[in-house]
């Protein structure tokens, strides 16, 4: 799933290079995929990009009307790509309108220039989503979002009273987006990692020097990784990703920091009950070092324990 850093990678390419210029034709190939129908998306043609913004893991176009538009305002156009979802560019985009229903290309949005992107969800699970709004509070999944971890006043203190009186799994509450914005599955693995922090111990019983050392990681992985985003085009983002991990998305693999081997866990998400169910689509899986972070115990994975039953 695209998080926070390949998020704002999209949008500052996306600023540079749609900003001022008049969208020209817009068409949705996945009907599902379009959340809103007031204003609807025929409403963005002829309008001019003004910017693009990131808001969690959202992409937030801004465009103001043009003329025949029939809306007096600004109109956002919110897009999140979910779990399979990204973003495909294009100096020149193909003059053939996407198939309906068929295919991956869920939106597809073109220029005055020739230039456009695709929205693309790979697999059968569709949960890319498309919204055009007045303002962006709108969209329930902006109107939630807490704090982003990289804001200035997101300070050590701020972090501190978010976590006090949670007895969840610090694992689930970074990858909250009501409670921090912008990170998800992998980077929280990353995080834990830095910071040599089990993701199963409970965020109420962290130390002040465990909050402080989570903090520091927490700050420093984020901003390395959206350093590492910036300037890339779409194409380039994902495999700059995978290159930055440390333990996410290696499992097996040789810890970098003490030579153990990195594990892996299968969870469920509050979104299905089902574990065995989300495993047979892929399933969520967070990857650790016992050495860094849970002093030598190999974690209880919950899945593979119900099939040795």
């Amino acid at each position: 799933m695209p998080e926070m850093p390949e998020v704002q990678g999209l949008v500052e390419f996306l600023g540079g290079r749609v900003t001022a210029r008049t969208v020209q034709r817009v068409h949705a190939a996945a009907v599902a995929a379009v959340k809103t129908y007031d204003p609807p998306l025929t409403a963005l043609t002829g309008t001019r990009v003004t910017g693009a913004t990131r808001r969690g893991k959202f992409i937030d176009l801004a465009v103001e009307p043009g003329d025949g538009t029939g809306e007096d305002g600004d109109l956002h156009l919110i897009m999140h790509l979910a779990k399979a979802g990204w973003l495909r560019w294009y100096e020149t985009l193909p003059a053939r309108t996407p198939a309906l229903g068929r295919g991956p290309v869920a939106l597809r949005v073109g220029f005055d220039d020739g230039s456009g992107f695709d929205l693309t969800e790979a697999g059968t699970a569709k949960s890319l989503a498309v919204y055009l709004v007045r303002d962006p509070g709108e969209v329930p999944g902006v109107a939630r979002l807490g704090p982003d971890p990289l804001s200035a006043d997101f300070d050590r203190d701020a972090f501190a009273d978010l976590l006090a009186g949670r007895r969840t799994q610090i694992k689930g509450v970074l990858r909250d987006q009501s409670v921090i914005a912008g990170i998800g599955n992998a980077y929280s693995d990353e995080i834990l990692h830095a910071a040599r922090m089990s993701p199963y111990a409970l965020a109420s019983s962290l130390t002040p020097a465990e909050v402080d050392g989570l903090y520091a990681a927490l700050r420093d992985t984020v901003t390395e990784a959206v350093a590492a985003a910036s300037r890339r085009p779409p194409a380039e983002l994902k495999d700059a990703k995978r290159r930055g991990m440390r333990v996410h998305g290696r499992q097996g693999q040789e810890c970098s920091v003490c030579g153990d081997t990195v594990r892996s866990v299968y969870f469920a998400d509050k979104s299905n009950s089902s574990d065995i169910a989300r495993q047979s689509r892929g399933g969520s899986s967070m990857e650790y070092c016992p050495t860094c972070q849970t002093k030598g115990k190999i974690l209880a994975d919950r899945l593979r324990s119900r099939f040795l039953k």
